[in-house]
C-alpha cells in the first residue's frame, strides 16, 4: 500500500468548523467508540458529536466524580475507571472492555496533561511522555483485537502544533541527564503522538486499522490548569478581561471547533483508505520543509519521520512491556 500524502485533500471544512458540522449526515448506529478524557474540554464535545450520530460511547476516566458530573446529561455514555499513569489500571480497564465488547470501531486518544512540573510515574518515566504517549500506546495495544475485529477501525491520536517545541530525545527521554523543561517535555510527548499514528497506521492498515494524529487548535480548557499566570499570558489565549480569544484562523478555537478535527478524522468518508497523516483544521495538514519552520499550521519532518516512528514504537514496547498481538 502507498503512503498517504501529507497534503490537503479538499475536505470542504475549515478552521471554524464545529464537531456538530463535520458529523452531520454520518450514521454511527451500532458503532462502539471510545474517547479517553471524554469528560472535559474538547473530549466532552467529541463524545457529544459521536453520541449524536448514534454511537455507543465509552469514556475511561481517571476522575469518576468529575466525569459523572460532566456527562450527567448523557446517561447512556458508559463510564469506567482508568489512569493513564497506572499500567495496571490500563490493563484492567482493557480487560473489562474486551469482556463486554467484541469490536471497537473508533478510538480517540484524547486525554493528556500539559506543562506540568517534573513528576514521574511509578516506573520513573517523565509524566507528560508517560501519560500522553505511553499510556495511550499501552491502551491501544491492549484493545488491538477489538480494533481488528471492527474491520475498518480508526484510531485518532491527539497531537499538537506544540510538536514544534521538541523532537524525541532518544538519549535522555526522561530528563535524567538534561535539565527539565516543561515545554520541551510537552513538545516531545506531542511529537510522540504524531509518530505513534505513523507507526500504528503502517502496522495496522493491512488489517483495516487506520490511524491519524490531529492538532485540535489552541483551546482554553482544564489542560492549562498547571500554568502560571505568566505562562498563560505567553500563550496569548486570553484577552485583558480573562476571556478566551476566539480566532479559528489564528489557532484560537472554541471546544466545539477544537473537537472537529478529531471527529473528522474518525468518521469522514473522504479519508477512507488513508492514514498515518497529521491533520489540522479538518484537513490533512501541509508538510513543512524543516523542523525550524515558524509556520503554525503544518507538520514538521520530525513528526512524520518513518524511521523515528519505528524507533519510538520499539522503544515504547520496551518501556511498557506491551506488544501488539499480530496473530
Amino acid at each position: 500500500m502507498m503512503l498517504t500524502p501529507q497534503a490537503p485533500i479538499g475536505s470542504g471544512f475549515g478552521a471554524s468548523s464545529t464537531a456538530a458540522e463535520v458529523i452531520k449526515g454520518i450514521d454511527l448506529t451500532g458503532k462502539i467508540v471510545m474517547v479517553t478524557g471524554g469528560y472535559a474540554g474538547i473530549g466532552l464535545e467529541t463524545v457529544r458529536a459521536f453520541r449524536s450520530a448514534g454511537a455507543k460511547v465509552i469514556v475511561p476516566a481517571r476522575d469518576m466524580e468529575k466525569a459523572k458530573a460532566a456527562l450527567a446529561d448523557m446517561p447512556d455514555v458508559l463510564l469506567d475507571t482508568m489512569d493513564l499513569l497506572n499500567p495496571a489500571s490500563i490493563d484492567a480497564f482493557a480487560e473489562r472492555f474486551l469482556s463486554q465488547f467484541d469490536k471497537l470501531h473508533i478510538l480517540v486518544n484524547n486525554a493528556g496533561i500539559m506543562a506540568v512540573p517534573l513528576t514521574r510515574d511509578e516506573r520513573g518515566y517523565e509524566s507528560q511522555f508517560a501519560a500522553n504517549h505511553l499510556g495511550h500506546f499501552q491502551l491501544t495495544c491492549r484493545l488491538w483485537p477489538a480494533l481488528v475485529r471492527a474491520e475498518g477501525a480508526r484510531v485518532v491520536a491527539l497531537s499538537s502544533f506544540a510538536h514544534r517545541r521538541a523532537g524525541i530525545d532518544f538519549n535522555d527521554l526522561n530528563f535524567e541527564r538534561r535539565e527539565y523543561d516543561t515545554w520541551a517535555a510537552y513538545g516531545q510527548s506531542k511529537t510522540a503522538n504524531a509518530l505513534f499514528a505513523v507507526a500504528l497506521d503502517s502496522i495496522g492498515k493491512s488489517q483495516g486499522v487506520r490511524a491519524f494524529s490531529v492538532h485540535p487548535g489552541g483551546i482554553a480548557t482544564d489542560l492549562q490548569r498547571h500554568l502560571s499566570q505568566a505562562q498563560l499570558n505567553s500563550l496569548d489565549m486570553f484577552d485583558k478581561s480573562g476571556k478566551p480569544i476566539i480566532s479559528p484562523e489564528n489557532n484560537r478555537k472554541t471546544p466545539e471547533q477544537g473537537a472537529a478535527t478529531s471527529v473528522w478524522c474518525a468518521t469522514n468518508p473522504k479519508l477512507e483508505g488513508m492514514g498515518g497523516v497529521y491533520c489540522a483544521d479538518c484537513e490533512i495538514a501541509i508538510a513543512l520543509p524543516s523542523d525550524d519552520s515558524t509556520e503554525m499550521h503544518g507538520i514538521r519532518p520530525r513528526a512524520t519521520d518513518q524511521v523515528a516512528a519505528g524507533r519510538l514504537w520499539q522503544l515504547s514496547e520496551q518501556l511498557t512491556g506491551v506488544k501488539l498481538d499480530l496473530k
